[in-house]
């Protein structure tokens, strides 16, 4: 149900993982770990799926309503000042959250796209980004790496990135016009995509994408980890492409395991 990362096993005080599709209530396309409440899924279900994870770890998860854009949170001490319909808005249409808080949980929800993790264990700072082709061509990564820069003052060598499960190349096939977001966005087109046969459809490299612009930013390769698994060819997993949209996701989170009081899940 619960799997971690390797290379953050190494940082104490620091939680994080990805979850399956296993060990939870959740019925149908939905079975059985799903904790994201915007697919269509039973919402009692959904937040005994969390519960579930929120016990395991001693820790309320935060995610957002993500849209595929470049939006980006920063949850600090204000977040938790405002009331429940604020922080609504705040989380909706959101695609990254950022946290220097700790006793919290950090998630985004994902079937196909890719998931990252950041930590800098100097800064104490923590980020998840859900990275789908629009949010990537959009740059999101380097965005949210900004923001680490620029506002939480973290130096890019002393950051650790994950990358979770997500579609490979050899199933992401893709038409012309995702092929030419991202060539008119200066990718390396040789490096993240490759025209099938006898098909003649592009198929695109997220993981390579999103992989190459964190070592852009200076993060080490030995700081990079990424889990290798292909959520369209890998059934453990919630993929949209080879179950449908109106289907689970995976959860993948980050959190600084000390204490924080008064601090409630907020989907």
């Amino acid at each position: 149900m619960f799997h971690s990362f390797e290379l953050f096993r190494a940082y104490t005080g620091l939680t994080a993982g990805y979850t399956d599709r296993h060990g939870g209530c959740s019925q149908g396309s939905y079975a059985t770990f799903n904790c994201n409440l915007y697919c269509g899924d039973n919402e009692q279900a959904v937040l005994a799926n969390r519960r579930q994870l929120e016990q395991t770890f001693g820790m309320p998860l935060i995610t957002a309503h993500q849209q595929h854009g470049t939006e980006i949170l920063s949850i600090g001490p204000e977040f938790y000042q405002t009331g429940p319909e604020e922080r609504q808005i705040l989380l909706e249409g959101k695609d990254a959250i950022v946290t220097a808080e700790t006793g919290i949980l950090i998630g985004i929800h994902t079937a196909d796209c890719i998931p990252l993790l950041l930590y800098d264990p100097q800064e104490r700072v923590c980020a998840a980004i859900h990275a789908g082709w629009r949010g990537t061509a959009a740059d999101i990564t380097g965005h949210t790496l900004n923001l680490l820069i620029h506002h939480y003052h973290c130096h890019p060598g002393h950051l650790a990135a994950a990358i979770g499960p997500g579609i490979s190349l050899a199933a992401f096939e893709v038409g012309d016009e995702v092929y030419e977001a991202f060539r008119c966005q200066g990718f390396d087109m040789r490096r993240i995509a490759r025209r099938f046969q006898p098909s003649g459809k592009w198929h695109m490299d997220l993981k390579a994408a999103n992989h190459d612009r964190l070592i852009q930013y200076g993060i080490p390769e030995k700081q990079i980890e990424d889990v290798g698994i292909c959520t369209w060819q890998d059934t453990d997993y919630f993929s949209a492409r080879r179950m449908g949209v109106r289907s689970g996701r995976i959860l993948t989170y980050i959190g600084m395991t000390e204490p924080a009081t008064n601090r409630q899940s907020i989907p």
